[in-house]
């Protein structure tokens, strides 16, 4: 470590124990390697959590170019959802639960665009916003199990093939229903998610519906969606890439799912 004063998002010692392996593609006294990776990767968690744009990385870090070169490279090499699939295995062991899921909740939200999302924002005429849509699935601790990002115009059932089929791969075709809202009603998303061995429960709203009403089983994936706006990177859409807003989500979820770890070793220890 550095002798600078540390910030609020660096990673922990017993944190860094458990996600070095995954980040290190090439060693650390390897030609290519001009900063610590640590260093590198408290950069990332900087900017994802605090919101600010590459360019205006601390000086005290590693510079903006560095650490958007390096994030790129571990997010074309999965990184982070190799994470989130471990972490995920391990909490829901801990919790007494299957390593995989039998069941799954699919849901979206739609992010505000900005400048640099350009040509993928899309109107949500039903949230009157105009952005672009993250369609995910979670399991039922709300651990993350599969991402999609489009333009916020697109209709949710019409992703429920693609998502379902992320999601078999994730857990290894474990997954055998999948609770939904009234966005997912109908037969073709039925079917795209049949197809995959997924059966969609759709849970309505109660008819006399007055004020905020907690639905059975939705409330989870409405408290991941709450997780990522923590994220202030994630509050609306700052990326030129799709695959860089998609990874951004496995980062935050797979920093989440380290903390809680490292608090369950500490309570077991």
């Amino acid at each position: 470590m550095s002798e600078r004063k540390p910030y609020p998002t660096d990673v922990s010692d017993e944190e860094w124990a458990f996600v070095a392996p995954y980040l290190t593609l090439m060693t650390e006294d390897a030609p290519q390697r001009e900063y610590p990776l640590r260093e590198v990767f408290n950069g990332l968690r900087y900017i994802v959590r605090g919101g600010i744009s590459w360019r205006m990385i601390p000086n005290d870090l590693p510079p903006w170019h560095t650490v958007y070169q390096q994030t790129q490279r571990w997010l074309k090499a999965g990184v982070f959802e190799a994470m989130v699939h471990d972490l995920r295995e391990v909490l829901r062991l801990a919790a007494g639960r299957k390593a995989q899921p039998s069941a799954a909740l699919f849901d979206s939200r739609t992010l505000q665009s900005s400048p640099e999302s350009g040509e993928r924002a899309g109107y949500d005429g039903a949230k009157r916003r105009k952005g672009s849509k993250t369609h995910m699935a979670v399991d039922t601790l709300g651990h993350l199990l599969a991402l999609s990002v489009t333009a916020a115009d697109e209709q949710d059932r019409a992703h429920v093939d693609q998502l379902a089929q992320a999601v078999q791969a994730a857990t290894g075709q474990t997954v055998e229903v999948a609770f939904v809202d009234q966005g997912y009603t109908g037969e073709t998303p039925a079917q795209a998610a049949t197809d995959h061995g997924i059966r969609l429960e759709v849970v309505k709203l109660p008819d006399a519906k007055r004020g905020f009403v907690l639905l059975p089983r939705r409330w989870v994936v409405e408290r991941s969606f709450g997780w990522m706006a923590r994220f202030r990177r994630l509050a609306r859409d700052y990326e030129r890439l799709p695959e860089t807003l998609k990874g951004l989500h496995f980062l935050a979820f797979a920093m989440l799912m380290a903390h809680q770890f490292v608090r369950l070793i500490a309570y077991l220890l």
